[in-house]
């Protein structure tokens, strides 16, 4: 790895705002990522474009205190784990000053499919040509409610679904999808398992990333849309991974589908920014992104079906400016605070000396 690990600065219990007359203070920036989400994220493009505009990005040892790795004005992480999460949450008890991207409470409620999408449905957003919404699912814990002879009707579904795993902590396996085609399919699936309705969106899906006030919607290849023919074809086993769809799409349709994504109108940008904006305040996170497809029965309904946090930022076009405009802007904000908290804490003092003066 090219980075290169800053060393611990003394006396890092607090980190006090630099003078105005101070040459561009250094931004200190902890990240604490499992050795994959580093691989991806700390790229040799990121490091230099930090260095370049006062960025310095220091690796955090998750087994070794963080008091001793700072003094840092910011971390970011994605560690999973009761250890990190005690010590991440001690450390901000101790350092209230350095901000924390973000609060582990707030990120764990992405890592269960079953409340993930319910922040969407408690969004109030102002009423406009676009509609929004997610897509009607069910949670299964019992394989024999997969066994009944009417189970999609039974559970409220309709065919196709897209068969998810509950947790989604990150792992591999939590990534591995199916879409169910029949009651075939539907028998083969285990427990517990969530489905959720599959809906023809033209193959293509919208990929909207938020790293703070920054937002930015882009365009994908999605699964192709299901033809009843296809669907109502009882002799297939009635089950495919996303891997198996992918693959088949790419050797027929590949240059349809591509042509697909690249005619498709993406959504307005006021609509996109609002949702953003009202998912971001809804959840307490700062970095995150969310899929988004248009639905093929109404041009003006959008469907959100997951929602992810630290996503691979790297496949963003010049995420390197990005991201370091998003640190700037953290430190810079919460420097400002504790200047503005310090005059305040003086003008209290001084107007408290002037009254006991006057009486």
């Amino acid at each position: 790895m090219p980075l290169s690990i800053l060393q611990p600065i003394p006396n890092a219990d607090s980190i006090l705002p630099k003078k105005m007359s101070d040459p561009s203070p250094r931004h200190r920036i902890g990240y604490a990522l499992s050795p994959k989400k580093e691989l991806s994220f700390i790229q040799d493009s990121l490091i230099d474009h930090a260095n370049q505009r006062g960025v310095d990005l220091i690796r955090i040892h998750p087994t070794k205190p963080i008091t001793e790795q700072g003094p840092f004005d910011c971390i970011i992480h994605k560690m999973y784990g009761r250890d990190w999460n005690q010590q991440l949450h001690q450390f901000s008890v101790e350092h209230p000053n350095v901000v924390v991207i973000d609060p582990p409470e707030a990120i764990e409620k992405l890592h269960n499919r079953v409340f993930m999408l319910e922040v969407v449905t408690r969004l109030r957003m102002p009423q406009g040509n676009e509609a929004f919404g997610v897509p009607n699912q069910r949670v299964v814990y019992k394989s024999e409610t997969l066994l009944a002879p009417n189970a999609i009707q039974e559970l409220g579904l309709r065919f196709p679904v897209i068969a998810k795993q509950v947790s989604a902590e990150g792992s591999a396996n939590s990534h591995k999808m199916s879409l169910v085609l029949n009651p075939n399919g539907l028998k083969r699936l285990k427990t517990p398992i969530v489905l959720q309705e599959f809906v023809n969106h033209g193959g293509v899906i919208f990929k909207v990333y938020v790293a703070g006030e920054y937002i930015n919607c882009v365009k994908r290849k999605s699964l192709p849309d299901i033809s009843e023919e296809k669907l109502n074809n009882s002799d297939t086993e009635g089950l495919l991974s996303f891997s198996q769809i992918s693959n088949s799409a790419s050797n027929e349709d590949e240059e349809d589908s591509c042509s697909d994504a690249e005619k498709s109108e993406p959504p307005p940008l006021e609509f996109v920014t609002e949702l953003a904006r009202g998912l971001r305040e809804e959840m307490g996170l700062r970095l995150f992104n969310f899929d988004m497809i248009r639905d093929g029965r109404d041009g003006n309904r959008y469907l959100v079906i997951d929602i992810n946090y630290f996503p691979g930022y790297a496949k963003m076009p010049s995420y390197e400016s990005v991201l370091v405009d998003f640190f700037i802007d953290i430190v810079t904000k919460k420097r400002n605070k504790t200047v503005g908290l310090e005059e305040e804490h003086q003008d209290i003092s001084h107007g408290g000396h002037i009254e006991e003066k006057n009486l």
